[in-house]
């Protein structure tokens, strides 16, 4: 069993479904509400607890209802929370989300709790890195943390992978520090300082991200797949076909489930159509947690 350890945030989630996205200023009605959990970290954990994976979680919630919830949800699912740290003062992260018809999102995020994740706690959590055969960051909590979280890992010898997401205003100084950096095209675009047109620009993008120190790029390109430049060369795996229903949480379904891939010594191009299946699946439900799908899903995915 592969074991996995996440650093990142868990929010409360609440979605609307919508026939289509409103307009500045617009009002639209006659939505569908869920409230479920949500967080990139948290939505990694289950994703890939859910793939078969022993994980762990370092993180921080609010002193709430919303915080004890979230920390019982990830409890329930079988992932550790030892390491989830809870802040006396701020609220447990929240997002706002809204899907149409096709899947398309608008999400906005009052980060909360997450921003109190400190240094601090991401080293007294240090036993769990040497724990972990994969550590996955991303970047909804302080990049201070994420920084210490992937020396922390480096140290240990231990696979690193950075969700570069959301991507900061001021970029990010800790490439070096990644064997494998998961963007998707726009955040490709934000890292390379090129435009991501097509498979040639994708192409042309993840080199330029591995010339600033990245072990590994892997793009994710939605419809057309994934898209990986490592010290094996260029690797393109294409994107299966589904129905959409909602694209909340896809690339987190698809960084937890290459974390697990990797944990299990899969070669890059196998690892990345398991995780291009589970994202995949992940679309075709609402909600982010609640999508995730179980491994015998995903595999009888694989076997078309």
């Amino acid at each position: 069993m592969p074991r996995v350890l996440i650093v990142g945030s868990a929010n409360v989630d609440f979605t609307v479904a919508l026939a289509r996205l409103p307009k500045p200023g617009e009002t639209v009605s006659e939505g569908t509400l869920l409230i479920a959990r949500g967080g990139k970290g948290a939505n990694q954990a289950v994703a890939a607890r859910r793939l078969g994976a022993d994980v762990r979680i370092i993180g921080c919630v609010g002193a709430d209802a919303s915080g004890r919830e979230v920390r019982d949800a990830l409890a329930a699912e079988g992932i550790g929370v030892d390491a989830l740290t809870t802040a006396d003062g701020p609220a447990t992260g929240t997002a706002l989300i809204m899907v149409d018809r096709e899947g398309r999102n608008q999400i906005a995020v009052a980060p909360g709790a997450n921003r109190a994740l400190s240094v601090a706690d991401v080293e007294r959590g240090e036993r769990e890195f040497a724990w972990a055969d994969v550590v996955v960051c991303s970047l909804e909590v302080p990049l201070a943390a994420v920084r210490r979280a992937l020396e922390l890992a480096r140290s240990a010898r231990v696979t690193t992978i950075v969700n570069p997401a959301p991507f900061p205003d001021g970029g990010i100084d800790f490439l070096a520090l990644a064997d494998l950096v998961t963007p998707n095209e726009g955040e490709a675009a934000r890292l390379s300082g090129l435009e991501v047109a097509g498979l040639d620009g994708a192409r042309q993008a993840a080199a330029a991200i591995r010339a600033k120190g990245a072990g590994t790029a892997v793009l994710t390109l939605g419809g057309a797949g994934a898209l990986a430049d490592g010290p094996g060369g260029v690797v393109q795996v294409p994107a299966f076909s589904v129905t959409v229903v909602d694209t909340t949480g896809a690339g987190d379904a698809f960084n937890g489930a290459l974390a697990v891939a990797l944990g299990e010594a899969r070669p890059l191009r196998e690892a990345l159509g398991f995780a291009n299946a589970t994202a995949a699946l992940a679309c075709t439900r609402r909600g982010a947690q609640p999508a995730m799908p179980l491994r015998a899903e995903v595999e009888r995915r694989l076997r078309g």
